[in-house]
């Protein structure tokens, strides 16, 4: 079995499925913003991604894992192919292939460019941390910034001539934003002063770009407590001069590197802004409307946070399946004729449970995350101003499940991707471990999976008196009740419905609680189980298209395609829709034990 750090990361093949067929976004270029594509551009916009991450990206995967940033001389060191990397992605377009072309972009729908991106991710999730954070950052100042600020700072970006950053935690606070201490004071020039400290900023310092745009979390001076305090500031590592071109240091100081276990290959820093009263900021927005601004940064980046988890157990699986295939081990229960030749170890039944396993959940949250990416395009570009309200609606209460299920889910398939090669998975010699050792932090990322939890149960479903939890409830069972292609699909959807009546009489339970500390203790278990009923939705929708192709007389490798899509779905609703029964008594039940138990006990 080949080491080789060009094996592929990702499947073209259910790629084109995803948005061709399930997602149907050919159906985009009847919409005027997307009127000069057709399925032969965006079939090439997906071909590019696949070549250039392959080619650009998965190369230095392992050594820029191995030679992680380090600083030399005052300065951060990154492995040298990051840059090159980074600039021929940005040559590429895709920094600005879904803007207008008047913002040299190619008006490409937001969900062809997620699936473009995912092939980044799961080529080397380490170096395309680095444009992905800048391009959530240029549509932050897009979003909320003046014109000037969009040509000195937006525009650089989306030239990836300026890198950037968000800059939340502060290393007393953490994900705790309502205590940041950093200050702004206003100067007579309509600038600030900006003084404090931020920690786990990725992406903070290094010299791949001209210059580095941090978007600071900061108060100024008089702002009231808590979150309602919070304003958003543009930083820049080095000062702008009005004709755009780079000036003298801004004082942003460089504190140290945090070394983290995953993501090796983005550089990760604690920085001072304002150590010597110099750090000039720039208000994007209005005073104390911070965190508005930044959850526009942040529900993009936790999308992507998503679609880089599923991609990492992608590709996991896509190494362990090969590997299964190739490698010979062992004899099947009942051959006694120790001199027969060992089998491949895809014919043990144990290695098909975990190879299933992992295509459940990886193709399973892949899914998920293009349909959050094709609702993005509805809000963006649908016919009425209703189609773009439900879109919204439906955006605002997937979001948290977007980010965190397929991070906790997505890693336990890597984590079956290395049990398939046994001892072999644990070394440095094949990419598992790296692939697990990244994905562990996306339960991290963006707010942690008990932060998402708790928005979730504590916001989302209680907005609008439950009209979101019920929005989400109603496009399911119309999927449902269009998924008729056969008797088995018909059998997955009669199975998600009764399912769906459980967890809509759970959720009525949880929502009758009315102490927050106890409907909020069960929080990541809700996450948990209406994640999986959300991927249930998505393998019934993948499984409707596959029963549909085959009828029609799909043979050949197409057929395996679409008998492997029944297959998952037939696993995923037999074996993990059954977690229902140990999640939904438990939801809801007060008093939680997570808040009864005496502290002392722990």
């Amino acid at each position: 079995m080949s080491t080789s750090s060009t094996h592929p990361t990702v499947s073209p093949r259910d790629l084109a499925f995803q948005l061709f067929e399930v997602l149907d976004v050919e159906q985009l270029t009847q919409r005027p913003v997307h009127e000069d594509h057709d399925r032969t551009s965006f079939a090439a916009a997906l071909d590019v991604a696949v070549k250039l991450a392959a080619d650009k990206f998965q190369p230095h995967y392992r050594e820029s894992d191995l030679d992680e940033p380090r600083i030399e001389d005052g300065r951060v060191r990154v492995h040298p192919d990051v840059k090159p990397a980074l600039q021929a992605f940005a040559r590429a377009g895709f920094m600005v292939a879904d803007r207008p072309y008047d913002e040299g972009g190619q008006q490409l729908p937001y969900s062809v460019l997620l699936a473009c991106v995912s092939c980044f991710q799961a080529a080397n999730v380490g170096t395309s941390s680095y444009n992905f954070l800048t391009m959530a950052g240029a549509a932050v100042i897009r979003e909320f910034g003046t014109e000037e600020q969009k040509r000195k700072y937006m525009r650089p970006m989306l030239d990836a001539r300026f890198l950037g950053t968000m800059c939340l935690s502060e290393p007393h606070a953490g994900s705790g934003l309502a205590d940041i201490r950093t200050r702004a004071t206003l100067q007579p020039d309509g600038s600030y002063r900006l003084k404090g400290t931020k920690m786990w900023i990725s992406a903070g310092e290094h010299e791949l770009s001209e210059n580095i745009v941090h978007l600071v979390l900061a108060r100024i001076d008089g702002a009231p407590a808590g979150t309602r305090g919070i304003s958003l500031f543009i930083v820049p590592r080095k000062r702008v001069r009005g004709d755009g071109s780079v000036g003298e240091g801004n004082d942003v100081t460089l504190v140290g590197l945090n070394h983290k276990m995953g993501y090796r290959g983005t550089v990760n820093t604690l920085l001072n802004f304002g150590e010597k009263d110099a750090c000039e900021g720039w208000l994007i927005g209005q005073p104390h409307q911070g965190l508005k601004a930044m959850f526009h940064m942040m529900n993009e980046a936790r999308i992507s946070v998503g679609v880089g988890a599923a991609m990492l157990g992608y590709a996991g699986y896509l190494y362990s399946l090969d590997y299964a295939r190739n490698r010979t081990q062992g004899r099947l229960p009942g051959a006694k004729d120790p001199s027969s030749p060992p089998v491949a170890i895809i014919e043990h039944a144990d290695i098909r449970r975990m190879l299933i396993t992992q295509k459940s959940y990886v193709e399973g949250a892949l899914g998920l995350c293009l349909y959050a990416g094709r609702l993005v395009d509805d809000v963006r570009s649908g016919e009425t101003d209703a189609a773009r309200d439900r879109a919204a609606k439906l955006l605002e209460i997937l979001t948290p499940i977007v980010k965190s299920w397929p991070s906790e889910f997505c890693l336990e398939a890597n984590k079956l991707a290395m049990q398939v090669l046994g001892g072999y998975g644990y070394t440095r010699d094949y990419p598992l471990e790296q692939y697990y050792r990244d994905n562990r932090l996306n339960p991290i990322h963006e707010g942690t999976h008990g932060i998402q939890a708790m928005d979730l149960v504590g916001r989302k479903i209680r907005q609008d008196d439950g009209a979101l939890f019920q929005l989400l409830l109603q496009a399911m069972r119309e999927d449902i009740a269009r998924c008729q292609a056969d008797d088995i699909v018909r059998a997955f959807g009669h199975q998600l419905a009764k399912a769906l009546s459980r967890v809509e009489e759970a959720t009525a339970r949880m929502k009758s609680v009315r102490d927050e500390r106890h409907y909020t203790a069960n929080a990541t278990m809700y996450l948990d189980m209406l994640g999986h009923v959300l991927i249930a939705w998505m393998w019934l929708r993948q499984a409707d298209v596959a029963a549909c192709a085959l009828a029609a007389g799909a043979s050949g490798t197409d057929a395996d395609f679409y008998r492997g899509k029944l297959a998952a779905c037939d696993y995923f609703h037999q074996y993990e829709l059954a977690r229902l029964d140990h999640w939904l008594p438990l939801l809801g039940a007060a008093p939680a034990l997570f808040v009864t138990i005496d502290t002392a006990c722990l």
